[in-house]
């Protein structure tokens, strides 16, 4: 639930609503918008609810007391209706630019990442992608890095200037990669990973969460609600394709779930069409597709020479196709947020 504080409750009144959730065993979380706080009731509510939400309506300074149905609070529309707008070294996502994630599937080596790092660079990536630990189907597939992929990465943005996002696998590993890259994510496979999300939630960077392919919308609002509910309100969603019978692609990119996203939730979202398709010459279409529906950036994989990449080879655009595909989304992407602005 939500109770709805007056405008221009004093900060004591505040604090008394706060003191009394607390003491109700639940936990408060605020959010200032139009000079009006509003403190969400996160826990175990069951039975209580209209004797709490009684309680809690008696209280100094409260307006209203609101029973919110979804079980996704804090990542809700209705709790925080302003576009959470996340910024990372210069970039910013969720403010209506465009975010180009862009780099290789894995660090291979130093080279291999600073050639693509100078290549999408110059066409324009806003943000720095690359696998350090990689989760791989076969156990005898390139792992990864590791920590040497890390500081790769660490020295790629001191290169370029771009922030750099990789992925977390573990808890184990949230300290460590933390102290390398600007944005951790959150792979498919680790989405319902729940001690993965927590220790996340506890960190001082942004995290991108990607959606499992295996889940439903509500899953994938749910594991954001587990970061943020841990103290992180910085959480990217990303597309990236879900599981389903068709086998001519690698997953179906849902591209319904970007509006759909939008109005449910405040949290930025991009599209990952490379692992939604896993066939170089359909990201193109998927990225467009994603700009279209408004999706607020793209990530896609780029490698020096995709036929020799260690993983991922066939989805991986080479740099002339990933120039290609700037000088295609960039004049889309203005006009489509020309239209969205239009409509209000």
């Amino acid at each position: 639930m939500f109770v709805v504080m007056t405008v221009g409750a004093s900060e004591a009144e505040i604090l008394g609503v706060k003191g009394q959730i607390l003491a109700e065993g639940l936990t408060p979380f605020a959010h200032v918008s139009g000079g009006r706080t509003t403190v969400a009731v996160v826990g175990e509510i069951g039975a209580r609810k209209p004797t709490l939400i009684e309680r809690f309506g008696r209280l100094p300074g409260v307006a209203s007391v609101t029973p919110i149905s979804r079980p996704f609070k804090l990542t809700s529309r209705e709790f925080h209706p302003e576009n959470t707008v996340i910024e990372i070294l210069g970039a910013v996502i969720g403010d209506g630019s465009l975010t180009m994630m862009a780099g290789p599937c894995s660090v291979e080596s130093k080279e291999q990442l600073f050639e693509t790092a100078d290549a999408v660079k110059a066409a324009g990536a806003t943000i720095l992608r690359g696998g350090a630990f990689k989760p791989r189907t076969s156990p005898y597939a390139f792992q990864g890095l590791g920590v040497q992929g890390l500081r790769f990465l660490a020295e790629a943005r001191e290169r370029t200037g771009l922030p750099v996002i990789t992925e977390v696998m573990e808890p184990s590993q949230v300290d460590i990669v933390a102290e390398y890259a600007d944005v951790l994510q959150i792979g498919t496979r680790n989405m319902q990973n729940y001690s993965l999300l927590r220790d996340v939630g506890r960190v001082a960077r942004p995290v991108m969460l990607k959606r499992g392919y295996g889940a439903t919308v509500e899953e994938f609002l749910m594991a954001a609600e587990y970061i943020v509910s841990s103290g992180n309100p910085n959480v990217i969603l990303c597309e990236r394709g879900i599981r389903t019978f068709e086998t001519y692609t690698r997953n179906t990119m849902d591209l319904a779930a970007v509006p759909l996203l939008h109005r449910l939730t405040h949290l930025p979202i991009i599209v990952d069409p490379s692992h939604a398709t896993g066939k170089r010459w359909l990201v193109k279409p998927l990225a467009l597709g994603g700009i279209a529906v408004g999706a607020d950036g793209v990530m896609v994989e780029v490698h020096p020479n995709p036929d020799a990449a260690l993983s991922d080879a066939e989805q991986q655009l080479d740099f002339d196709q990933f120039r290609d595909l700037m000088a295609t989304v960039i004049p889309l992407h203005e006009q489509v947020r020309a239209v969205y602005a239009g409509n209000g």
